[in-house]
C-alpha cells in the first residue's frame, strides 16, 4: 500500500502533457536570466486583496524559487480589505480607499491588528515544507522588525489625517545585512515616529521608497489584473517612463490603474531599474514576468536616458561618422553615405546636448512577418552604461510595431552579445527570401534570430 506522499509522487512521463524537449528549451533559455537576477534586490508589492483572494500560498512558492536562484527579497504587504472588514465588523463607517484619508484611533487598532494577521499567515506560509511541494527543503527565514520611520501627513486644507503617515526613512544598513544573509524582509504598512507613535501607511508609497532606498533592480506590484493596455486591447507589455506619465496626465486610467502605475513612474524616475504591474489572478505571474521576453503584465523603464528619436536627412553625417570606425575594422559592411541617406527613415538615434553617439536602424519585411536590426552603434565613449541595451528594446519595440514576430540580424564580431539578449543561431534559409538574395557570402556573417 502505497503511503500519502507516495500517492502525490508523479513521474515526469506520466504527466499528461509533458514534453522532455520543450521543457528543457524553456530551462535553458531561462539561464540567462537566473544568471542577470542573482544577487539582485527585487521589492514586491502586493495588496490585502490577494491575501483575501486566496492567493498567498501560491505567491510564497514562487517566491520562494527566487530566493533559492539568489534574488534578494524584499515584500511589502498592503491591508486594506482586511482593515475595513474590522472596521465594519466593530461597526464604524468608516472605509479605506485608493486615495489617502484620516486614521483615527480605532481605524489604526483595526490596522494594526489587520497587520499582525497578516504577517503571521506570510510567515507561516514560508514556514511550510511538506515533501513533494515547492517549498520542500526551502527553510527560508522572514524578518520584519521597525525598519520604517514614518512621519504624520499631518493637516491638509483644514483636514487632520491623524495617524495616516508617509515614509520618512528606512534603515537601509539593517535591511541588507539581512538580505545579504539570504533572508527575505517582510514590511508591514505600519511606521513609527522617533516619538513611538505609529502611523498607517500606503503599501504602495512602502514598496516604492523601499524600491528608491535600496536602489532595486525591480518593484514589483502584483495587482487584480490592472495593468496598462494599448489601442487595440493588448497589454503594453513594456511604456517608457515618459509614456507612462503621458498616460496618467491624459486621465483615462481607472483610479487602480493610475495608483500603481504613478507609483511605477516614480520608482524608475528615482533610479530603479525596472518597475512592473503584473497580475496576481494568473498562476505563476511573478515568475513568467521575470523569466519570459514579452512578461505578462506591463513594465515602465527609463527608456530615453537621453534623447531617443527618429533620424533626419540632418543626422545623416553623423551616422556616417557612427559607422565608419566599424566599417572601416570589418565589424559592419561598407554601405557609404548614399545608402543611409536612402534609409534614413529606417534609423533612430541616441542624441545628448545635440551630440548623437548611438543609433539601430529596423528593416522591415512585412511579408514574412520579419525585420533586420542593423547598425546597432553606441560611440565608444558612452558605452557600458545600458545604452547598447535602450537601442536594443526601442528595435524590438519597432519591430512589432511593424507587425513583425521575429527580429534578426547579421554580424561577425558580436554574436556573444546577441546571445546573451536572446538571440539563437540561424542560417540563410531562415531569413526573407528578399534578405537571402542580398547575403554577402565572402563576409560569412553570422545569423541570429529572435521571436518577438
Amino acid at each position: 500500500m502505497n503511503t500519502p506522499e507516495q500517492e502525490t509522487t508523479v513521474s515526469a512521463h506520466d504527466a499528461p502533457e509533458f514534453a522532455p524537449a520543450q521543457f528543457v528549451r524553456w530551462f535553458r533559455q531561462v539561464a540567462p536570466y537566473v544568471h542577470d537576477f542573482r544577487g539582485k534586490t527585487f521589492v514586491i508589492g502586493f495588496g490585502g486583496e490577494l491575501v483575501s483572494d486566496g492567493a498567498l500560498n501560491t505567491l510564497i512558492q514562487d517566491l520562494s524559487l527566487l530566493s533559492a536562484l539568489g534574488v534578494k527579497l524584499i515584500l511589502v504587504h498592503g491591508s486594506r480589505p482586511q482593515v475595513n472588514e474590522q472596521l465594519k465588523l466593530k461597526g464604524f463607517d468608516q472605509q479605506f480607499g485608493r486615495t489617502t484619508e484620516p486614521t483615527n484611533p480605532a481605524a489604526l487598532e483595526c490596522a494594526k491588528e489587520a497587520a499582525g494577521e497578516i504577517r503571521l499567515d506570510i510567515e507561516a506560509a514560508f514556514s511550510q515544507g511538506l515533501p513533494n511541494t515547492p517549498m520542500s527543503h526551502a527553510q527560508i527565514r522572514v524578518i520584519s522588525g521597525n525598519f520604517v520611520t514614518a512621519r504624520p501627513v499631518g493637516v491638509i486644507d483644514g483636514v487632520d489625517y491623524q495617524h495616516s503617515g508617509s515614509v520618512r526613512k528606512m534603515d537601509i544598513d539593517a535591511i541588507k545585512s539581512i538580505i545579504n544573509q539570504g533572508a527575505i524582509v517582510l514590511l508591514s504598512p505600519l511606521g513609527f515616529s522617533p516619538t513611538g507613535e505609529a502611523f498607517n501607511l500606503a503599501m504602495e508609497d512602502l514598496a516604492t521608497s523601499a524600491a528608491i532606498a535600496l536602489r532595486a533592480e525591480k518593484l514589483i506590484f502584483l495587482t487584480q489584473d490592472r495593468f496598462v493596455t494599448d489601442e487595440h486591447g493588448a497589454i503594453d507589455t513594456e511604456l517608457a517612463r515618459a509614456d507612462a506619465d503621458r498616460l496618467l496626465a491624459g486621465g483615462t486610467l481607472d483610479a487602480d490603474t493610475a495608483t500603481f502605475l504613478s507609483h511605477a513612474s516614480r520608482a524608475v524616475k528615482r533610479g530603479v531599474a525596472r518597475a512592473h504591474l503584473v497580475p496576481y489572478t494568473l498562476d505563476g505571474s511573478v515568475l513568467l514576468e521575470i523569466f519570459t521576453h514579452d512578461g505578462v503584465g506591463t513594465m515602465v523603464v527609463e527608456d530615453t536616458l537621453d534623447d531617443l528619436r527618429p533620424a533626419t536627412m540632418d543626422d545623416v553625417g553623423a551616422i556616417v561618422q557612427l559607422i565608419e570606425p566599424l566599417e572601416a575594422d570589418g565589424t559592419l559592411v561598407p554601405r557609404g553615405r548614399a545608402v543611409i541617406e536612402r534609409d534614413v527613415e529606417r534609423f533612430t538615434v541616441l542624441e545628448h546636448d545635440g551630440v548623437i553617439y548611438g543609433c539601430v536602424a529596423v528593416m522591415p519585411y512585412p511579408e514574412d512577418q520579419m525585420a533586420e536590426m542593423a547598425c546597432l552603434i553606441v560611440h565608444q565613449e558612452w558605452q557600458g552604461s545600458g545604452e547598447g541595451e535602450i537601442l536594443l528594446r526601442h528595435a524590438e519595440s519597432r519591430a512589432r510595431a511593424m507587425g513583425a514576430r521575429r527580429i534578426f540580424v547579421l554580424t561577425t564580431r558580436t554574436s556573444h552579445w546577441f546571445m546573451k539578449r536572446g538571440f539563437v543561431p540561424g542560417g540563410i534559409a531562415d531569413l526573407p527570401k528578399a534578405r537571402q538574395a542580398q547575403y554577402n557570402h565572402s563576409r560569412r556573417s553570422l545569423i541570429f534570430i529572435k521571436r518577438l
